[in-house]
């Protein structure tokens, strides 16, 4: 009985880590440590986003600016947490925040590790920080 309650306690502990999993990780590049998508890619803010201190940010990357540098999703059943956060894009779709700025990738960066986005389109575009 008593390996019966661990073992259903372990399974609770593990599921409860798993659901306040962050969704980024932390990736070294020549730009210093910036935050990757689990696949590796850069994951960038822009510097036309509204940005309101305290409170999320809104996107103002839609429609073809959306295409090249794809929202990075929060899928239904994900939460806020700490410095992330999620808003609503003008689609409906979720998208993740990192201290309130919402955060992209870009199509021109094929490979994980690449960050050919930072500096873009005259320094607007910026790898994310931790």
């Amino acid at each position: 009985m008593k390996q019966m309650i661990w073992l259903v306690a372990s399974g609770v502990t593990l599921a409860s880590t798993l659901a306040l999993a962050q969704p980024a990780k932390i990736g070294t590049t020549p730009a210093g440590d910036i935050l990757e998508a689990p696949g590796g890619h850069a994951l960038y803010v822009y510097d036309g986003d509204k940005i309101d201190l305290g409170q999320q940010g809104k996107s103002s990357c839609n429609g073809e600016c959306a295409q090249r540098w794809p929202p990075f999703s929060a899928g239904v059943d994900a939460q806020s947490m700490g410095d992330w956060g999620i808003i609503l894009r003008e689609d409906g779709s979720r998208q993740w925040t990192y201290k309130g700025r919402p955060l992209y990738t870009w199509t021109q960066d094929t490979a994980p590790g690449q960050i050919n986005g930072n500096g873009y389109q005259g320094n607007k575009w910026h790898v994310a920080k931790p």
